[in-house]
């Protein structure tokens, strides 16, 4: 009694177990997609929070491998340290501490365009006299639409 295993109604045993040889994109395309929508709602949470309006100016930015403290100054005179509200004289120790006492650490000062100019270089004056040597203004890139 003979029996034969590959017979008309089976192909072949070995095909039946091939691997597909086509790519399954979707699971990608759904990964992509949610890494795109992360991205979209975080990256207005990563930028200042402190709302200046800065004067534009055509200087080009500067590149340093530290990252800078950034002191804003409000439309209303108020003082910020980051995202943090400091006095005046409390400046200048909270700029040690966060530099670690480093005279050479990079400071910018964010001053709103519609501010006093004596009030921006009162704490420009402040930060240096407390031993800081790196003090640089910010200000926007203009437009190049509206010239």
């Amino acid at each position: 009694m003979a029996v034969s295993l590959g017979g008309p109604g089976r192909k072949g045993g070995r095909n039946r177990y091939r691997p597909m040889s086509e790519i399954n994109v979707t699971p990608m395309v759904d990964v992509m997609l949610v890494l795109l929508i992360i991205f979209m709602v975080t990256a207005p949470l990563m930028t200042s929070g402190v709302n200046v309006d800065l004067p534009k100016t055509a200087a080009q930015q500067l590149n340093a491998d530290t990252k800078p403290i950034t002191v804003s100054i409000r439309a209303d005179g108020s003082l910020y340290l980051g995202d943090e509200a400091v006095s005046v004289d409390q400046l200048v120790s909270r700029l040690q501490d966060l530099s670690k006492n480093d005279p050479g650490h990079r400071i910018f000062v964010r001053g709103d365009a519609h501010i006093d100019y004596g009030r921006v270089m009162q704490v420009m004056g402040r930060i240096t006299s407390g031993g800081f040597t790196h003090v640089a203004l910010l200000a926007q890139q203009p437009s190049t639409s509206g010239q």
